[in-house]
């Protein structure tokens, strides 16, 4: 999907373009993509320049979702998740390496997005339960880009925080 709409519109050289495996069971997908990321990058975390996230109904992003391990995970760049109850076997960036980048965007639109998008912002720190709260760059920016029936329900929608589309 990516590769349609953006990445095929776009000069990008094709050696830079490195998609998770999709054919693998995805414990192996995780294992070969982080094998992957290592010897491209040398072996160190890659400073991404921008890292574009969504985030769910549930608070999820990536495949970072409620409750599983991935979210504990500190040392691995890629890992697999397993969400029995809603039959999601993915294979996701982990927290610490995606807070490598230099901007990470959130875009989040729609009334459905509207609770979950202020328990992120303006509700406790339970990143177990709003994975999205994990992002965090270290060394960077967040931006979140949001439209007004999303933001509906922020108590502090300023513009350090938000950008209302």
């Amino acid at each position: 999907m990516a590769r349609q709409a953006l990445l095929d519109h776009v000069p990008i050289p094709v050696e830079q373009i490195h998609p998770i495996p999709g054919s693998q069971n995805p414990s192996e997908a995780a294992g070969c993509y982080e094998t992957l990321l290592r010897g491209f990058f040398g072996g160190w975390p890659p400073r991404f320049d921008m890292v574009f996230l969504g985030l769910g109904e549930n608070g999820h992003t990536a495949s970072l979702f409620p409750g599983t391990p991935a979210l504990e995970e500190r040392q691995r760049w890629v890992a697999e998740v397993d969400v029995a109850e809603q039959d999601v076997f993915r294979v996701t960036l982990t927290a610490p390496l995606l807070n490598q980048a230099a901007v990470v965007v959130f875009l989040v639109t729609g009334a459905a997005k509207a609770a979950v998008l202020h328990e992120v912002l303006d509700g406790p720190h339970d990143p177990s339960r709003w994975p999205a709260q994990l992002i965090r760059p270290l060394d960077g920016e967040l931006r979140w880009l949001v439209d007004r029936t999303a933001a509906s329900l922020l108590v502090h929608e300023t513009p350090e925080r938000t950008r209302v589309l």
